[in-house]
């Protein structure tokens, strides 16, 4: 029955579990239900001295439940009294919050007096339940009202009633098409008639998600229809981008050598050959498939003609700035076309102990930055599964394009956090004037501009933007740092 409500505060705040809590959360109380009650107390007490009225409520709240299973009322009513008045005392909590955290204490009574069979005691816990909901302003709140609703109207044999306010509650999630979610709840609803010998609730519960099951149907068919155009919608714009983006390095390439003359004739002729092809096809599916293939031998191709460029410019003196210039950018272009050809599934990952690694990289830029600028790093003393050759060259170009643009007396910081059992992020943080907000998308866009190549070819993020991609990662720039620039690796293991 806490099934909506338990899903509101997972998803509304990620907090790091009490050992005690662990440990509670490990006992079977179908096994031991005297000792899961007692660590779950515990962690409650723990988390009430530590001012931390979120995490013991809930500790709370599954004592209770196991203290009125083996028919302790007493004890179950006066630990919710406990846990209303450290809710109470916890002056952070808002008002809105609070409502949310009495609103788990007056549900587990609510669930005591129904089992009771005390209809009117039911009905007040009720009433104060949706006066608390309300306050507490959270959608998933009032719909576990809706639900505990249907239960005390089926329970006491209101079948209209309790028809009404569970449609109401379906039609809602439904309308947001949270289909799955009203199919948990219908299934819960008969599960828990069917635990505690309610005929009434169950027979009423399937009769509506029979009815329920033939509604939606139709609207989940006509969801897919939509899902469907609307890819295909997409794919058509990905298309026309990477068109787009294809053109301006063919300008570019141009610019290089005469070879890349005839690539661009090669691409023109392509590009009239696939505009004809999509003027006489009437399969869209095919023409999809078939201008995919056209992109990735586009990319494939330029990658080869760099190749070929490589050996003849390595000849050149490259101390001279433009031969340098040149020498890079057929590097980047080679790295940026096999990295959008290469498949993910490919990049291969190893553990690697971070405070080592990223001190590692730290080292690799002490000479280039500016005097007094301070190189920091803050890194648990851990490892994570991660691709080595990536990540290194992300996170030492984001390093050297900190040293570069950080002034004297500024500061350059590499975080390691980690977000999640499987998630984490790398930080390069500095001091900088920063990126103007209206760059920041554009600064991992290749090709967006042609420039002089002396000054870069501003592939260098773009490249760093595949490789997170490729690792099932993204790299992207923290908007809410203002003291200078901030770039945000996350990844997962």
């Amino acid at each position: 029955m806490s099934l909506l409500l338990c899903c509101t505060l997972a998803s509304a705040q990620e907090v790091e579990k009490s050992d005690l809590q662990k440990r509670a959360e490990a006992v079977d109380p179908r096994q031991h239900i005297a000792s899961a009650r007692s660590l779950f107390i515990h962690a409650f007490n723990d988390y009430a001295n530590k001012g931390q009225a979120q995490q013991g409520v809930e500790c709370a709240v599954k004592a209770t439940a196991l203290y009125y299973k083996e028919n302790y009322y007493k004890e179950a009513f006066e630990l919710l009294r406990h846990a209303e008045q450290v809710v109470q005392a916890d002056r952070k909590l808002s008002d809105a919050a609070k409502a949310g955290l009495y609103y788990q204490t007056t549900k587990e009574r609510f669930q005591m007096y129904l089992k009771l069979k005390k209809s009117e005691s039911v009905k007040e816990q009720l009433g104060k339940m949706e006066t608390l909901a309300n306050r507490s302003g959270d959608e998933s709140v009032k719909n576990d009202l809706l639900y505990n609703k249907a239960i005390y109207y089926y329970s006491f044999g209101l079948n209209a009633q309790g028809n009404a306010v569970f449609k109401e509650m379906a039609d809602k999630l439904t309308s947001e098409k949270a289909y799955d979610k009203v199919d948990e709840v219908y299934q819960t609803l008969i599960a828990n008639g069917r635990k505690s010998g309610n005929a009434n609730m169950v027979a009423q519960s399937y009769s509506n998600y029979i009815a329920w099951k033939d509604s939606v149907n139709a609207l989940k068919l006509a969801d897919v229809t939509n899902a469907l155009k609307k890819q295909i919608a997409d794919n058509e714009a990905s298309l026309a981008e990477k068109d787009s983006s294809l053109t301006t390095r063919k300008v570019i390439i141009i610019g290089l050598s005469i070879l890349a003359a005839a690539l661009a004739g090669v691409l023109i002729f392509g590009g009239l050959m696939l505009m004809r092809f999509i003027m006489l096809s009437r399969k869209q599916k095919k023409t999809i498939r078939l201008l995919n293939e056209s992109n990735a031998l586009k990319a494939k191709f330029i990658s080869n003609i760099s190749a070929q460029l490589e050996p003849t410019l390595q000849k050149l003196d490259s101390r001279t700035p433009e031969v340098k210039a040149l020498q890079d950018f057929s590097s980047h272009i080679q790295t940026l076309s096999e990295l959008e050809n290469s498949d993910a599934s490919a990049v291969e990952f190893a553990d690697v102990q971070i405070p080592k690694f990223c001190e590692g990289l730290m080292d690799k830029i002490r000479g280039k930055a500016k005097s007094g600028v301070n190189l920091s790093v803050n890194a648990p003393n851990m490892s994570a599964s991660i691709n080595k050759e990536y990540v290194s060259h992300i996170l030492l170009h984001l390093l050297e394009n900190a040293a570069e643009y950080t002034p004297q007396g500024g500061t350059i910081t590499l975080d390691f956090k980690k977000r999640g059992p499987h998630a984490f992020q790398f930080l390069v943080s500095d001091t900088g004037q920063g990126i103007p907000e209206e760059k920041r998308e554009d600064v991992f866009k290749p090709f967006l501009e042609i420039r002089d190549l002396t000054t870069g070819d501003g592939l260098g993020l773009p490249i760093c933007k595949q490789m997170a991609l490729k690792m099932n990662g993204d790299l992207d720039i923290d908007p809410n740092y203002s003291k200078g620039t901030r770039f945000v690796l996350d990844l997962r293991s």
